[in-house]
């Protein structure tokens, strides 16, 4: 990705650990790149536990959601810029929606820092080619 340019690296997951903070926070600085992290927060609460006909108490999946923890996912959506700082989150717990207003400048300014594909890089030992041909879908 970072040899294609990228400038905004949006990183979904369904990971809610702390250390995933890490992960996104190293890939903004890495790839001097605002990283825009996204994961859902999720209760049993939201859980949809009804059909057309009603309350489907009968199912197995109901009798497991009862040993489930309350919280199913924490969230964690966050969003790092270039120099990998967290601009705004973690967000846990809760619903929500981070917004900011990212300085795109701030891509050109970090890779006078570092920048991993430019003049760090090493085209004389090593080539990224990307197909990027689309291809039918595999059918069985």
């Amino acid at each position: 990705m970072y040899g294609k340019g990228v400038d905004i690296y949006l990183a979904p997951t369904a990971d809610a650990r702390d250390r995933w903070q890490a992960t996104l926070q190293h890939i903004a600085l890495e790839g001097r790149c605002f990283v825009l992290g996204c994961n859902q927060y999720v209760t049993k609460e939201m859980y949809p536990i009804f059909d057309s006909g009603g309350a489907l108490e009968d199912m197995e999946i109901l009798r497991d959601l009862e040993s489930w923890p309350e919280t199913l996912c924490r969230g964690g959506s966050a969003i790092y810029d270039p120099a990998g700082e967290c601009l705004e989150g973690p967000l846990y717990d809760r619903t929500g929606i981070l917004t900011v207003e990212l300085e795109m400048d701030a891509v050109s300014r970090g890779k006078f820092d570092f920048d991993v594909v430019g003049h760090y890089a090493r085209p004389d030992v090593f080539k990224l080619e990307v197909d990027q041909v689309a291809k039918p879908p595999i059918t069985y």
